[in-house]
């Protein structure tokens, strides 16, 4: 199955010049869905992770159905202020600015293996603040994984760790 084919593409959203990828066709097709979340498993289940961290908020319809499918629980990561209880921050540079990532003090245990997941890798700044994250609650950070990468960004050259996507846009 030709899982591009179940992702629908809007131009000039959330503005004009930009063409934004979305997953809501492919999420409404159970048979491509499945088939996505089979590929993902495969890919990341060799890295026997304890958890699986979700970046927000479409991370986390990528992995809390694989975390279920593997066997593994399910950690957020979050814009700051949205999660309840201590947090641990990370703080990153924008092209103009920062923006801050938290996740839940008690959320991983030093030395737990994790996977990190979002729907789309782009220029790859959330995914390895988010990676920088983990490693600074000491979290074992084996491998990161998207459905999309737009690899004419070329986000995958800012992760320290292997990278799978199920599609890959080159242009």
């Amino acid at each position: 199955m030709l899982i591009k084919t179940h992702i629908r593409q809007v131009p000039d959203f959330p503005k004009p010049g930009i063409l934004f990828y979305d997953i809501s066709t492919l999420l409404a097709h159970a048979d491509a869905w499945r088939e996505t979340v089979r590929q993902l498993a495969e890919a990341v289940r060799p890295c026997q992770p304890d958890l699986l961290v979700g970046i927000e908020s479409r991370g986390f319809l990528v992995a809390a159905p694989l975390a279920y499918e593997i066997g593994c629980g399910f950690v957020m990561v979050r814009k700051k202020g949205k999660l309840p209880g201590p947090t641990i921050p990370y703080t990153y540079d924008l092209e103009y600015g920062t923006d801050t990532v938290e996740i839940q003090a008690d959320a991983i245990r030093p030395g737990q293996s994790v996977v990190v997941l979002d729907d789309l890798l782009a220029t790859g700044g959330t995914m390895a603040a988010s990676i920088d994250l983990l490693r600074k609650v000491e979290a074992d950070v084996r491998a990161a994984a998207c459905i999309i990468e737009l690899a004419f960004l070329k986000g995958r050259a800012k992760l320290a760790v292997p990278f799978f996507s199920v599609v890959s846009y080159d242009s």
